[in-house]
């Protein structure tokens, strides 16, 4: 059971601590425990109901009928809301809710949901990320279990598989030639994946290598692949003290190839050398950039 401060309150609904503390003293949404200091705590029930609040407020109900409503009528006023496809923080906070109920049905709609009306590659930017984000301070306080986490990671896993699935295949012949991997022991595999998909969605060709590859390995592949680009996400290794001689390893296994370079050990390394190829996207929009103006490139 997580604890939750009304500063992660503010966090995780997108609603100001000003007005969660109105809801709270005027209309009882909430009812925390309070310290011996009396500092408010908020817990899981407190937080799925403000997100359910949350986006119904969002949708224009006023929060002095909602308030009126139990849990159960909220739940379902949200299922039953209209959809607005632009609606991306109630969407995020329809997801954290089915998310912390490991309701699956009601994730896979709501993903399947946003695919349908924004597209793919929208989706996973507008909704799909801010949802992993908001994911990522509930693992600070410590209220996302590894069940929670893994159901959304197969989700979205899942849907990235099947809309690549979906796209037309690519003559490595004809096109620029991309490897992608991860590095030995890293396994976040969703940002590799949506580069996979956005790569070959322009037209590139893409060699998908994907978790635990050993960097030694890359010689060979680079040999007879003959690449323009090997692309890495490296999130959890190698240790941050590492990163300077991964880095210098895959330069020397991949001579003369440009190098990608994402993620946030990346990020975190404000003294990394990058050898003269390589690039160091700070965003997932700016990787998607620079795939479309290599796709513009190749079609001069």
């Amino acid at each position: 059971m997580g604890q939750f401060s009304i500063s992660d309150l503010e966090n995780l609904s997108g609603i100001k601590a000003h007005t969660i503390r109105i809801w709270e003293q005027r209309y009882g949404i909430l009812r925390p425990e309070r310290t011996p200091t009396n500092i408010r705590l908020y817990r899981d029930d407190d937080l799925r109901r403000l997100l359910n609040v949350a986006t119904l407020c969002g949708q224009g109900h006023r929060i002095s009928k909602v308030a009126r409503l139990s849990d159960q009528e909220i739940a379902a006023a949200v299922i039953s809301c209209s959809d607005d496809a632009h609606d991306y923080a109630r969407q995020v906070n329809s997801l954290l809710a089915a998310m912390l109920e490991l309701d699956e049905p009601r994730l896979y709609q709501l993903l399947s949901e946003a695919v349908r009306q924004l597209g793919f590659e929208a989706a996973i930017l507008h909704v799909a990320y801010p949802f992993l984000q908001r994911i990522g301070i509930l693992w600070q306080t410590g209220s996302v279990n590894p069940a929670q986490e893994h159901l959304v990671a197969n989700i979205l896993r899942q849907k990235m598989l099947a809309a690549t699935d979906a796209l037309p295949p690519v003559a490595p012949a004809a096109a620029r030639r991309w490897v992608l991997f991860l590095p030995e022991g890293e396994m976040h595999e969703l940002a590799l994946l949506f580069m996979n998909h956005a790569l070959r969605a322009r037209g590139h060709h893409v060699l998908y290598l994907g978790q635990n590859l050993p960097a030694a390995e890359l010689a060979a592949v680079c040999r007879a692949y003959q690449p323009y680009a090997v692309c890495t996400v490296l999130t959890a290794v190698p240790e941050r003290d590492q990163v300077q001689d991964f880095v210098n390893q895959l330069a020397r296994n991949c001579p003369d190839v440009a190098l990608i370079l994402y993620g946030p050990l990346v990020q975190a390394q404000t003294s990394l050398t990058l050898p003269p190829k390589a690039i160091r996207p700070a965003l997932m929009t700016e990787f998607l950039a620079l795939a479309d103006q290599l796709d513009a490139r190749s079609n001069q």
